[in-house]
């Protein structure tokens, strides 16, 4: 389904667009520019590494190794660019369990964390962005209006994190509301035992310092992705601002959650295209920027991916059924 959908829409955003003139946007295009946008979003791929140690912990209360981290984070997102149902989560919290020598429900909860955080980080980007690039609150990207988007991605965010606060601060009263709402035993110890492991994992609530530090390094990582999009725009002459660039990232990030096949083909030419369409860019400039940097920057990530997974001997299908 996921790779019907992404046919579709690489025909509904290929649609009315002039081949030629396509082919002739990707010959002129700069590459000095563009290979610096692939090496400052590939670099963010370690800023990542870094808040997953920070936020990753084992029993015994210290840090995973860098080393887990990295080939945990490199793992996981050349799965997602590789494999479908977004697998990807689960390779990175399999892997960063058996090199990082943690509980897989904590490598799972952390990933949460990182969830929330940037969807927090991407709403207030999403404002800022909205504020700075003089387009009107009420602006309609694809049927929704941009102030609604993010009113509902934040409201999404409360409540995740209301839940994690609470499984944080009171186990054992979640403890007995989830025995109490389960009626079958077995399942309910399991969801118990589950949320054991949320709890070492999201223990970084607990510790304002540590939790700063991961919401400061939350908007790091979304800062320097947005550069490789603001640095992109060079390499096709595209003449939109950073807050364009936020504004992009903001709606491909809310995007890609739809079905789409693995690497999210499709659904990133179209939002990229609609997204540059606010600002007045031609269909046929914007669809050649978002092929040309959707492919160059699916490639190291992936490589780095592949070179982990035999790096450190894992296996995918070790992890999809760990995960399940």
């Amino acid at each position: 389904m996921g790779v019907l959908v992404s046919l579709a829409l690489l025909y509904w955003v290929l649609r009315g667009v002039s081949v030629s003139d396509l082919l002739q946007h990707l010959r002129e295009s700069r590459p000095l520019p563009l290979t610096l946008a692939v090496v400052v979003v590939t670099a963010d791929f370690l800023v990542r590494a870094g808040r997953f140690q920070l936020l990753l912990r084992t029993p015994g209360g210290a840090a995973i190794s860098w080393r887990a981290a990295w080939h945990a984070t490199a793992m996981g997102f050349m799965a997602n660019n590789t494999l479908p149902l977004r697998l990807g989560e689960v390779v990175r919290a399999y892997a960063a369990s058996r090199l990082g020598g943690v509980p897989l429900g904590a490598a799972v909860s952390a990933i949460a964390v990182e969830r929330a955080l940037d969807l927090l980080t991407l709403v207030a980007l999403l404002g800022v962005a909205l504020f700075r690039a003089g387009l009107p609150a009420d602006t309609t990207i694809m049927g929704s209006r941009l102030d609604t988007l993010a009113l509902r991605a934040g409201v999404l965010c409360v409540l995740i994190f209301a839940a994690a606060l609470f499984v944080v601060l009171f186990p054992r009263a979640a403890e007995r509301i989830t025995r109490a709402l389960i009626p079958f035993p077995r399942l309910a110890e399991r969801v118990v035992k589950l949320i054991g492991g949320l709890t070492l994992g999201l223990a970084v609530l607990r510790s304002p310092a540590r939790l700063a530090l991961a919401v400061l390094t939350s908007l790091v990582v979304w800062l320097v992705n947005a550069a490789s999009f603001y640095i992109a725009f060079a390499a096709f002459g595209i003449q939109v601002g950073f807050a364009g660039a936020l504004l992009l990232q903001s709606l491909l990030a809310f995007g890609v959650a739809a079905p789409s096949s693995p690497g999210y083909f499709g659904i990133f030419e179209l939002v990229v295209a609609a997204a540059l369409a606010l600002f007045g860019v031609p269909k046929e400039v914007s669809v050649a920027y978002g092929i040309t940097y959707h492919v160059t920057t699916f490639i190291p990530i992936t490589l780095l991916g592949l070179y982990s997974l035999a790096r450190t001997g894992l296996h995918v299908k070790d992890a999809t059924t760990a995960g399940a």
